[in-house]
This record gives structure tokens, sequence and C-alpha cells, in this order.
């Protein structure tokens, strides 16, 4: 009880301190936070302050580049959906939101918090909202995204039947109130994907690659004042180097730098060549190519880099310490030519933050969930 108050009390004080709200009203409402943990042993947080916290979670994120922007993202309070309609709804307006046909929100949603008896009223298996399925075949290769197998696993234990392409968008698995998981399906129209095209290279072309739209974060926790959000679903915008240098390039991923240095006529016989590097390149070029075609919000490394300069300055400029993983800021591609690679950072992770949890699927394996079992089967 004492640490939850305490967690309140810190929150509750930067949230009246930057907001210039009068001491009166802080001192009033953290009587009333210690008047409701102790009779409850949690409190209820008001919708001014969870969207102050979301804002300045993304602030304290000490993995993401793009904090300039974090004053303008958009929070939507959930916390009333009971039911798995009440919840697929609160999904499908957070993509549609988010998405606006490309010209993409910054946004996250809000749904119950974790109890005072450490129990979770909701909870999500998917990785991302949008994401692309995996299905491992009898050679042991693998169609679609290596990342997705397990899950697609799952959702094919729940009943669930994909078309067994490359780029199949998994349904939306849920957990409400620890019943048995459920799923419902992304609805087309919601979906925006992208045909990634290279402008100078047809064979490029045939490789038939393609991404969504909009990478919407879904198994993390948002934690505020003590108060944990273990579903908060949100998002941003891609950094072209996120696709083409890791979703695309990774060996345990699309795995498609051998088919794009083809496409180029790269030879591929000695690593001094730099054939991968030169793919990379191409990949790049062809993801900000295709998204600004399409008319879907992205940016590049070197400009994400330049505004995270920014983000800086403006911090220093408030008094605030400007925490990082430098190994995270940095981008996979040219990284020695953005001002993060000469800098150093303090990790420390402030609150309040998005934190890393166990994935319900490891609960589930753990727990001898019998969907789960009967996959490793």
């Amino acid at each position: 009880m004492n640490d939850l108050f305490n967690k309140a009390e810190s929150f509750i004080k930067q949230y009246y301190r930057e907001k210039k709200l009068p001491d009166s009203a802080r001192k009033k409402r953290l009587n009333e936070i210690k008047e409701s943990i102790m009779s409850s042993g949690t409190y209820e947080q008001t919708y001014d302050e969870i969207e102050f916290g979301a804002k300045v979670a993304w602030r304290n994120s000490n993995r993401c580049i793009g904090r300039l922007f974090w004053n303008s993202l958009n929070v939507f309070d959930a916390r009333e959906a009971a039911s798995v309609e009440d919840v697929k709804q609160a999904l499908f307006n957070h993509i549609d939101y988010a998405t606006n046909d490309g010209k993409i929100r910054s946004t996250v949603t809000l749904f119950k918090p974790r109890r005072a008896d450490g129990s979770d009223p909701l909870r999500i298996y998917n990785h991302q909202l949008i994401r692309y399925a995996g299905y491992k075949q009898e050679d042991g290769s693998i169609i679609g995204d290596p990342h997705s197998v397990e899950l697609t696993e799952f959702c094919k234990n729940l009943g669930w039947e994909g078309k067994g392409t490359p780029y199949d968008v998994l349904p939306i698995v849920i957990q409400l109130d620890g019943e048995s998981p459920v799923y419902f399906e992304v609805p087309s129209h919601l979906i925006k994907e992208v045909p990634i095209m290279h402008p100078e290279s047809d064979a490029f072309n045939k490789l038939d690659l393609r991404w969504y739209a909009v990478p919407i974060i879904s198994e993390m926790k948002l934690e505020i004042g003590g108060i944990e959000y273990v579903t908060a679903p949100f998002n941003g915008w891609y950094m072209e180097t996120e696709i083409a240098a890791r979703n695309f390039a990774d060996e345990d991923r699309y795995n498609q730098l051998t088919q794009v240095a083809g496409a180029f006529g790269l030879s591929t016989v000695y690593q001094s060549s730099m054939w991968k590097d030169r793919a990379i390149i191409e990949l790049c070029t062809a993801v900000m190519y295709s998204f600004k075609k399409a008319g879907v919000s992205i940016v590049d490394h070197h400009t994400a880099s330049q505004q995270f300069a920014r983000f800086e300055e403006r911090e220093n400029e408030e008094g605030r310490e400007v925490t990082g993983d430098w190994t995270w800021l940095i981008p996979p591609v040219s990284p020695a030519s953005t001002p993060i690679f000469h800098k150093q950072y303090n990790n420390t992770w402030k609150s309040p933050n998005f934190f890393y949890q166990p994935s319900v699927m490891d609960t589930a394996a753990k727990s001898g969930c019998p969907f789960f079992q009967s996959i490793k089967k």
C-alpha cells in the first residue's frame, strides 16, 4: 500500500507541477488517493491524469527515437469496456483512427488496469494489432513471418484458418477476465497495406513485397503512478529501417536480402563485396518510395535522428534529462552518420513509461493451457 501511494504521490506532484495547477488542489487529490488505497487497495485515475501520464510515458521511452512528438499523442479511454464486443470495437476504433487513411495519428487506448489482487481484466495475445501470420511447413521452411509462427498455430487451434500466403493478417486474440481466449478478425477495410515497389527496378517489383501501414504495439504495459495498464495498445508511425533493415532483412524474419541482391544483379559470393549493405539500401529506398507514393506517414532514419536532436534541445530547455537506450536509438543503417551515434545516454527508466511484461503466450505455456499444449504436440 505504501509503495503504491509513494508512486501515486510522485506522479501527482509531477502532474500538478507541469500543469501549473494549484497546490491546494494537489493536496486534496492526494488525500482522495490515500483514502481510496486504504479502503480498496488501489485508486482510479482521472482522464486528465491518464492523458498526461500516457504522453509523459512516451516522452520517457528510452528506446524510442520519435519522442519529439510526445505531446501530440491521442489518448483513448476504454476502461469501461467490459465485454468482448466492447473490446473489439475499441480496438477497431483505434486502428481506424490511427490509420487515418495513411495520415497516421499517434494513439494509445487504455483498458482496465491490473486489479489490486494482481489479476488482469484483459490481455491481448498479439505482439501488434496488425501482424502477418507465419506458417511452418513440413520441411521446416516458413511461409510468412517467422516471428508469428507460435501465435499462428495458437490461432489455428482456436479455429482460425488463414489462406497460407506470406501476408495473411492474423486475427486479434484476447483473454477477458481469465476466461478462455477468443479471436476476431480485423475487417479488411481497416487494414491499410503498402505494396513495396522500387522506382528503378522491375525485377525488385516482381518480389511482390508488402507491409502494413501502422505498427500498433499491443503486448507492453503502461505504468502511470503505480497503476499498471497491462492492456494499452499504442502506435506511432514507421521509420523506414524498421521495415527494410529488420522485417525484410533479418534472417529470422522475411530474409529477403539474397532475393533483393539478385534483383539488382549483385554477386553474393563474397561478403566483402558489401552486397548485403547495398541490398539493404535498395530496400530502404523502396520502402520510402512506396509509403510516400501511397500517402502513408513514414520517416527516414536521418530525419528521425535530427528530430531526436530537437527533442533533446527542448527537454534541456525544460530542465529535464533525456534518458535513452543508445543501442536502440541508433538506426540499424548508417548509425555513425547520425548525431545519436556520438552521444551517451543514461538508460534509467523513468515513470510513467511503457514497460515490457511477460507475453500471454508465455503465461499460457507455464500454466499448462490446453490450447498451447496442443500446438506443441
